[in-house]
């Protein structure tokens, strides 16, 4: 055995072998007819809203509360929050700080019951 060992080439398991060039070009009109079909709906304007959590109060209480007052929410601190759009629940994520704005990025995407 050598002293040193020649290296040994990797399966790239990215790889799904040679691109039928036909299939790819047919699935590449598809996508091209889908984005045209949707781009009439692109500028449709939706509500989002990233829920932290929620509480529930009787109005008195609301109206005490002033500068400072801390309402306790009915989640835990990293526990996901919820991602709203048009008021249905589309995603779950988790709050990030961009530059000096808060964000959100989606960590599941929450499929629809019809």
């Amino acid at each position: 055995m050598a002293d040193i060992d020649s290296p040994v080439p990797l399966t790239d398991l990215n790889s799904t072998g040679p691109l039928d060039d036909v299939a790819y070009s047919e699935e590449q009109d598809q996508v091209s007819r889908v984005a045209a079909d949707l781009e009439a709906v692109f500028d449709v304007p939706v509500q989002v809203s990233a829920v932290l959590g929620r509480s529930k109060m009787d109005v008195g209480d609301l109206l005490k509360l002033g500068p400072g007052a801390v309402l306790e929410l009915d989640r835990r601190v990293g526990e996901a929050i919820d991602i709203y759009v048009n008021n249905r629940l589309v995603a779950r994520g988790e709050v990030v700080l961009v530059e000096d704005k808060l964000g959100v990025t989606m960590t599941e995407i929450i499929k629809a019951d019809r």
